[in-house]
């Protein structure tokens, strides 16, 4: 059995290479079990938990475990510890132990440039990051792979920190003009597609900013009263989500509007399975607003283990 460390996961994954796998697995058969999450004791003020999260295809099985100690103090504990036990589909034999918390990165990044390049107008050239985390680089790859992007503009909270990505990505992509920006609303207006990946418990992109053709992707909330945009955002948008049933647990962005009475469940244009097996309508014309809601999903972890693992082994 292989042991797969972040840094064989970084180097063995690519963009679009995982944008492609990614339809791929969606647009055929797969069983996906709803993920546990177990809190450790059953004191008030407990934060500490553990989660599985199983799923498998024709070809691998695989469950991602991890543990959340958000209060882990100092360098030598992280708050969060994940990895991916993957085994062969024919003989159920154990195959590899990846590190999960870099295939998480590269999946959920990659989801967000599938949303993209299912939704977002073939010809879009600017991009809006909302978020400076690790994620933020990930994501302009993945956009980067999918549409012919010639400007990225990045918002954080910190200027310094939105700096640092827009340096980053300037020296790895120097055909795209990066930029830091302070406000939401005019960065809104110029962009054709917006990534938002922040801790916001509070609404940061609000509808009447965004222009006509434009393709919203909220990815950092997963709270059911939270939510990174507004209610008219949603209700001017053709609404998609990775799955049904985690839209309608976690995503405030569309159970405030639904408890506020303006939509209902089957606003829900469609899910990913759908949207990958050609099922439910796509983009229909160059001034709608489309708007993609990812929680995360157990075969995203199945197939970015999947794919570093055969990257691997071919040495």
């Amino acid at each position: 059995m292989k042991i797969i460390s972040p840094e064989e996961v970084h180097a063995a994954l690519s963009y679009p290479a995982l944008v492609d796998t990614l339809q791929d697995a969606f647009s055929k058969e797969f069983t996906m079990p709803p993920r546990k999450v177990f809190m450790l004791d059953e004191k008030d003020d407990n934060t500490n938990a553990f989660a599985l999260l199983p799923s498998w295809n024709d070809s691998i099985i695989g469950v991602k475990a991890f543990t959340y100690f958000p209060d882990n103090q100092g360098p030598e504990y992280k708050s969060l510890y994940s990895k991916i036990l993957l085994f062969d589909r024919a003989h159920g034999e154990p195959i590899a132990l990846v590190d999960g918390t870099s295939v998480t990165f590269w999946r959920t990044a990659a989801i967000s440039g599938l949303a993209s390049r299912l939704l977002s107008r073939e010809d879009s050239e600017s991009l809006l990051v909302l978020g400076t985390g690790n994620l933020s680089t990930f994501i302009i790859r993945a956009q980067a792979s999918v549409r012919p992007l010639k400007r990225v503009m990045v918002w954080g909270r910190t200027p310094a920190n939105a700096q640092k990505v827009v340096d980053q990505m300037s020296a790895e992509l120097g055909d795209i003009e990066f930029t830091v920006v302070d406000n939401i609303e005019a960065a809104c207006g110029q962009a054709d597609i917006i990534v938002s990946a922040t801790a916001s418990h509070e609404p940061l992109v609000m509808g009447d900013w965004v222009k006509p053709g434009t393709h919203t992707d909220f990815i950092g909330n997963h709270h059911a009263t939270k939510r990174e945009c507004d209610t008219a955002l949603v209700v001017k948008s053709k609404v998609y989500a990775d799955s049904y049933d985690n839209c309608f647990k976690e995503a405030g962005e569309v159970l405030v509007p639904i408890s506020e009475g303006v939509m209902t469940k089957d606003d829900v244009v469609g899910q990913l399975t759908e949207m990958c097996a050609g099922s439910v309508p796509l983009r229909e014309s160059d001034t709608e607003i489309t708007l993609f809601k990812s929680i995360g999903m157990a075969l995203c972890d199945l197939v970015g283990a999947g794919l570093a693992y055969e990257q691997v082994s071919k040495g």
